[in-house]
C-alpha cells in the first residue's frame, strides 16, 4: 500500500510579520485624519486591481483586512504623536515577497499622510 505523505499543517500558515514605522509632524489628531481620509487610496496599490479593503478604528488604531487574488492580509496601523506604527501579517505564500512589500510601505506609506484636500 502507498503512504501519502502531506507536508506538516503548519506550513500552509506560515506568516511573517513586517513593521514599518513613518515619522511624521503632524500630531496624532492630523494624523489620524488623514489615514483616514486617505485610506480608500490603497487598493489602487495592490496587484491584481480587484482588492476588497475593509477597515475599522480601534481608538488610535486602524485596524485592516486587504484581500486579493485568493489571500487576506490583516494589518494593524498605530497612529502616535510623531509616529505612525504599520504592522502587518503576510499570511502563507505572500510572506516570500516581504522585503519588496516592506519597501514598498516605506517607500509610499508617507502618502496616506499627505493632505490632498486642498488643490495645488
Amino acid at each position: 500500500m502507498l503512504e501519502k505523505r502531506f507536508a506538516p499543517a503548519h506550513i500552509g500558515t506560515m506568516e511573517r510579520p513586517i513593521d514599518v514605522t513613518l515619522p511624521h509632524n503632524l500630531g496624532k489628531d492630523a494624523a489620524r485624519e488623514r489615514l483616514a481620509n486617505n485610506i480608500h487610496k490603497l487598493s489602487d496599490h495592490i496587484p491584481g486591481g480587484a482588492a476588497d479593503v475593509t477597515s475599522s478604528w480601534s481608538g488610535d488604531t486602524l485596524n485592516l483586512t486587504v484581500k486579493a487574488m485568493g489571500a487576506a492580509v490583516e494589518a494593524a496601523i498605530t497612529v502616535e504623536e510623531r509616529l505612525v506604527r504599520c504592522h502587518i501579517m503576510l499570511p502563507g505564500m505572500l510572506a516570500l515577497f516581504a522585503r519588496p512589500i516592506e519597501a514598498m510601505l516605506k517607500a509610499k506609506g508617507p502618502e496616506l499622510l499627505e493632505d490632498h484636500s486642498r488643490k495645488r
